[in-house]
């Protein structure tokens, strides 16, 4: 370990180790001058003007000189020894920061390691080995704060990857089940670490306020209950809700922003019961709601802007009529919703099939905007009206 260094030549943090004759001359220097400084002007202040001379040394003057030299030598002494000290605790300061460079390295090469083998996991042919490498990451992202941000990257970038929610011929249904497993664990494990700290499991950290991408993922399974999301940027834009049950039962929605732009609710069931809508801005700009069911039952709009701006609530299409399929248009149902603070916007919205329904809304304080409740499309039911399009008052229920 080099701590003495050439005059002049720099640590990498900046910092410059001076020789120690250097350091020791520089200090005694430094001490003579200003003991010089103090004796001139004590002299002048006591109005001295000539030394009186001594034809003979005494016994007290030589006593008093051998005083001199002793505390001169003492005082010499005592600028090697804080010189040597200073020296020893910047030693020893650059010798425990070294030691730290270490151990940050070594953490780092074992954290990249911990990484490389999770994603390797990930990618796996097996299901089990993919599960293990879900878990594998959902730990490093914990143990790893510098870089957690990457490991939720991964795992949102998992959900990302083409997936076909039909499992085709029965001899593929196998496989199919065992990735759709590996799926629902993914957002499980996310979820779980969105959740207030009374709901999470000990060992898990606080990822609230991770940026989260799912945009283009395809969703015929996953459950977010409970989330918080309350920082960051939370992307679902253009996500596919095909089939299954994908609930957001609970979640709260009180920073930041969460968008599901031109996401499309074409089959299954999407469940937002009891979420809270209290802050920052949940978009479902041009979203497609086309089959399936939406249920925003009892959530409560109480501030922030939840936007359905230019979003098509649609019945099935022509094709889908021809072959005589038994396909009903996609629902938006808002039983029990409170209205009470906030903006729910509707402007643009096209209402083509299917049905918006406000029927059963529980407060009606801060109706959503962008539809005249004197008189609301056809399929946007009214509170308290039962059905939609009919004129109906929405002076609530």
């Amino acid at each position: 370990m080099r701590v003495m260094e050439r005059p002049g030549k720099r640590r990498r943090d900046g910092a410059r180790l001076v020789p120690i004759a250097w350091a020791i001359g520089g200090t005694l220097a430094l001490a003579l001058a200003f003991a010089a400084a103090v004796t001139i002007a004590g002299l002048h202040f006591l109005h001295f003007h000539r030394l009186k001379p001594e034809p003979e040394l005494s016994a007290a003057n030589l006593y008093n000189l051998l005083k001199v030299a002793f505390a001169f030598a003492a005082g010499v002494g005592g600028v090697f020894a804080l010189v040597t000290a200073y020296r020893r605790q910047r030693v020893a300061e650059f010798a425990q920061e070294l030691a730290s460079r270490a151990e940050d390295r070594e953490a780092a090469r074992l954290f990249n390691e911990r990484f490389g083998e999770a994603a390797g996991q990930l990618g796996h042919d097996n299901a089990a080995v993919r599960l293990a490498g879900v878990y594998a990451m959902a730990r490093l992202a914990d143990d790893w704060p510098a870089q957690r941000q990457t490991c939720v990257d991964v795992l949102c970038a998992y959900l990302r990857m083409p997936y076909q929610p039909d499992p085709g011929p029965d001899a593929e249904q196998q496989a199919h089940r065992s990735l759709r497993e590996v799926r629902r664990t993914v957002i499980s494990v996310i979820t779980i670490h969105l959740q207030s700290s009374d709901r999470r499991i000990p060992t898990a950290q606080d990822w609230r306020g991770r940026n989260l991408d799912f945009t283009g993922t395809v969703f015929d399974v996953g459950n977010f209950q409970n989330a918080q999301f309350t920082g960051g940027t939370v992307r679902f834009d253009g996500a596919q809700f095909t089939g299954g049950e994908v609930r957001f039962v609970g979640a709260e929605f009180t920073g930041g922003t969460v968008s599901f732009r031109r996401a499309r609710f074409t089959g299954g069931k999407v469940i937002f019961d009891g979420a809270r809508f209290a802050g920052g801005t949940v978009r479902f700009d041009g979203a497609e709601f086309t089959g399936g069911e939406v249920s925003f039952g009892h959530a409560e709009f109480a501030g922030g802007t939840v936007r359905f701006d230019g979003a098509e609530f649609a019945g099935p299409g022509v094709s889908d009529l021809a072959v005589g399929d038994r396909v009903a248009g996609g629902k938006v149902i808002f039983d029990g919703a409170q209205f009470t603070g906030g903006k729910v916007i509707f402007d643009g919205a096209q209402f083509t099939g299917g049905e918006v329904s406000f029927d059963l809304a529980m407060e009606w304080s801060a109706p959503p905007l962008g539809i005249d409740w004197d008189n609301p499309p056809l399929g946007v039911v009214a509170p308290g009206t039962g059905a939609g399009g009919t004129g109906a008052s929405t002076s609530g229920p």
